[in-house]
């Protein structure tokens, strides 16, 4: 039996190598997606092109402005002196945010006077203006309470004020950069994609080339077969998974704080999953092309139901119980905890022992199908 489904094993990993193309999606497009994906997938703000639309022209004004364009954020690209101009770069898209300060601004803070300051700022991308917005109130409550200290100082007031001392602590992700969230995310998703699409493929391309009957009337057992077909591409998921590490832990500086081999049992758990999917998808489907659209189909719902760029927390409560059973929900936070907080299994157990279930049961219903197919 072993020696059959080595045979098997044998023949497919020389078919994929023989292929220059599938030796480039399998190992030259992964690399090439995690070093996009790693530029790309960022949501830290550090660059807000900013409009100064200053009537007043005091003292005041100009220190408050000065807060603004001072600080690693707001990055002063245009100087106007009317609405028009305000409207147009907004239109555009060439100013994210316009700090308006009205005449009398100085007056009145000097009277002890509410002093408005409208800050018009681009709302298409929500997320990214609530954090200029973040950003912008964090430089506009420091200068209120500069200010009022020093006008109790200028007024002879030297005793101490009551004050929160608030210091904060980042576990994990000491800097908070959002990369290194969505880096192990990425992995996930490369290998999910790759071994559903190689597994999806099996099947069909001997279809289409004609030797799936040849395969049929041999002494073969579909279990053989199968192991045959699907170990391959396993293998070449855990490669991926350590190519893929090794570049965003030295390029990326991503920092892996668990161990290797328990990410490498987490994959393989999860490869039972993904590489029975792509076999189920590879009997039910007639062409390669039809498998292609398959995978996509399944693919594109599991990765928005997976947490990967959405919280799960955030989402209608029907569609949050619908995400335990999608196979990477767990795997995503088995991959972020390993890299990020270097848990052992003592921790990770929860997430095991539901993806080992859905495995099992995805693994155990396409063997099920795939005999059936054969017969």
């Amino acid at each position: 039996m072993f020696e059959r489904a080595i045979a098997i094993l044998v023949k497919e990993f020389k078919q994929i190598f023989r292929d220059p193309r599938m030796k480039t999606i399998i190992f030259i497009a992964p690399l090439i997606q995690i070093i996009l994906f790693g530029y790309a997938a960022n949501k830290d703000i550090n660059y807000v092109p900013t409009a100064i639309y200053d009537k007043d022209n005091t003292p005041e004004s100009r220190e408050l402005l000065r807060r603004f364009t001072f600080s690693k954020y707001f990055v002063p690209e245009f100087y106007i002196s009317n609405d028009k101009e305000q409207n147009r770069l907004l239109d555009k898209g060439w100013a994210s945010i316009v700090i308006h300060i009205d005449r009398g601004f100085g007056r009145d803070m000097e009277a002890g006077k509410g002093a408005p300051v409208q800050l018009a700022f681009d709302g298409t991308d929500s997320n990214t203006a609530m954090v200029v917005m973040g950003y912008a109130n964090t430089v506009i409550g420091e200068y209120n309470y500069d200010f009022i200290r020093n006008v109790l100082y200028a007024g002879g007031f030297t005793g101490s004020q009551a004050e929160v001392d608030l210091r904060d602590r980042a576990w994990f992700n000491g800097n908070l950069v959002s990369t290194y969230y969505y880096l192990p995310g990425v992995i996930v998703t490369i290998v999910t994609m790759m071994s559903l699409l190689l597994s999806a493929m099996a099947i069909v391309k001997e279809k289409e080339i004609g030797t799936m009957e040849q395969l049929v009337v041999s002494p073969l057992k579909p279990i053989e077969l199968m192991a045959g077909k699907l170990l391959p591409f396993g293998a070449i998921a855990l490669v991926q998974v350590m190519l893929i590490t090794i570049l965003g832990v030295t390029w990326f500086h991503l920092p892996f704080r668990g161990n290797i081999f328990l990410l490498l049992f987490s994959t393989c758990v999860y490869l039972f999953t993904t590489l029975g999917i792509g076999l189920f998808i590879s009997t039910i489907s007639a062409t390669q092309q039809e498998a292609m659209m398959s995978v996509f189909l399944f693919f594109m719902p599991t990765v928005l139901l997976s947490g990967f760029a959405y919280p799960i927390a955030n989402m209608p409560e029907i569609i949050q119980i619908a995400t335990f059973l999608n196979p990477m929900r767990y795997f995503m936070v088995i991959t972020r905890s390993i890299f990020l907080k270097g848990v052992g299994i003592e921790v990770l157990w929860a997430q095991l022992l539901p993806l080992a279930f859905i495995g099992f049961t995805v693994i155990s219903l396409s063997t099920l199908r795939f005999r059936k197919s054969l017969g």
